[in-house]
């Protein structure tokens, strides 16, 4: 009993027995035993990782466990080496997409095997002897576990980021100088997800709205729906697949880029038509200004659009009206106005007469007034479209 106390309490005896004890466990048993609950686990049993790497791994990774828990096992080189184990864990991990909370149940067993074949080829004079190396174990594995976690964290990221830079390069693809030939539209949309015919969704913003635009992308993806961007020296486009079910986050995200002082177009019918809808709405943008509070779309804008690629021409619009309303009064010429406005509003007598609140009498009078001193019967639609779009 004397020579066992001795034994325990005397730090070369126990760095001898503990040396002992470690030279007992065996790191082909210790891995079949890792091997067999490891792939009890739903992440590891499906085939994702094969049973020969993570036989490949463990192997390594209880040896040097089994190293750095010796005496001076803190040493650089086995420090090196265990960190160079888990990288090779996390970066494997990662690329096979296990999930980090699987990963760190996998590590884990390492401490649990580790003790549980200790304690088999421990007596009862080792009792003392665990109690103070259990600590020490758990750190050793701990540390090892934390190191490929980190490893697994960046290797994610960077997959991330690859994948934003590949996904990148075909969507500038679809805005470049000329349009792209139908294979590769057709090999960017598997690379997207899109489908050949979907109907699409093009927003573009300028400068400063886009920040805004960026926003309901990052509110889009926080709710799990992709809205594609594509950078702009002077903006930014951003376009997604249509889908308007009650309740789906795409509806949500496109009534936010609805809220969004930008250019919107809808109904675009699949990528082939992507670069040309980025152009008009790249123009609706351009268009938008302080009193906007709300995208604009063809349905809202297009008189307006009209007006500006016209004017860009150095046509006239209508100075011929501008120069016959300055022969009425001032009154006269705003309820003309009025009359005039409401009627290309709502193509109705009756409702402009109740917009007005007036007689549809007084209205037909005004019409006819308009008529008479500038030449345009808003009756007409073809002369009424002048004034829809000079006056938009």
């Amino acid at each position: 009993m004397a020579t066992t106390l001795k034994h325990e309490f005397n730090p070369h005896g126990s760095a001898v027995r503990w040396n002992a004890l470690l030279d007992g466990l065996s790191v082909e048993r210790l891995t079949n035993l890792f091997l067999e609950r490891v792939l009890q686990l739903d992440d590891y049993h499906d085939g994702a990782l094969p049973a020969s790497e993570i036989r490949r791994t463990g192997a390594a990774s209880f040896g040097a466990l089994i190293e750095s828990l010796r005496p001076r096992g803190d040493s650089a080189r086995l420090m090196a080496q265990r960190h160079d184990i888990a990288l090779d864990v996390g970066v494997s991990r990662a690329r096979a997409e296990i999930p980090v909370e699987s990963l760190m149940t996998a590590i884990r067993l390492d401490f649990t095997i580790l003790w549980s074949e200790l304690m088999k080829l421990a007596d009862a004079a080792d009792a003392e002897l665990l109690v103070r190396r259990a600590e020490t174990v758990w750190e050793v594995v701990d540390t090892y576990a934390s190191q490929a976690q980190a490893a697994y964290i960046f290797e994610r990221q960077r997959m991330a980021q690859e994948a934003t830079s590949v996904r990148q390069g075909y969507v500038a693809a679809l805005f470049g100088p000329v349009s792209a030939p139908p294979e590769m539209l057709a090999r960017i949309g598997t690379e997207l997800g899109i489908s050949e015919n979907a109907n699409l969704l093009v927003a573009a913003a300028a400068a400063d709205n886009a920040a805004a635009l960026h926003l309901a992308v990052a509110a889009a993806s926080r709710r799990g729906t992709d809205l594609f961007t594509h950078p702009l020296p002077d903006g930014l486009v951003a376009f997604w697949v249509a889908d308007e079910r009650s309740g789906s986050a795409v509806r949500e995200a496109t009534g936010q880029v609805r809220s969004i002082r930008c250019g919107l177009v809808e109904q675009v019918h699949g990528l082939a038509g992507l670069r040309v809808a980025a152009q008009t709405a790249r123009a609706l943008a351009a268009l938008a200004g302080s009193g906007d509070h709300s995208a604009l779309t063809m349905r809202n804008a297009w008189a307006r659009l009209a007006r500006h690629r016209l004017a860009e021409t150095g046509v006239p619009m209508i100075p011929d009206v501008d120069a016959a309303l300055q022969e009425c009064g001032p009154v006269e010429r705003e309820r003309l106005q009025e009359a005039v406005s409401a009627y290309l509003a709502t193509g109705s007598i009756a409702r402009s007469a109740d917009r007005l609140f007036c007689h549809r009498n007084t209205l037909m009078n005004r019409l006819r007034r308009f008529a008479d001193l500038t030449g345009i019967d808003v009756m007409v639609p073809e002369q009424a479209a002048r004034l829809v779009v000079a006056w938009s």
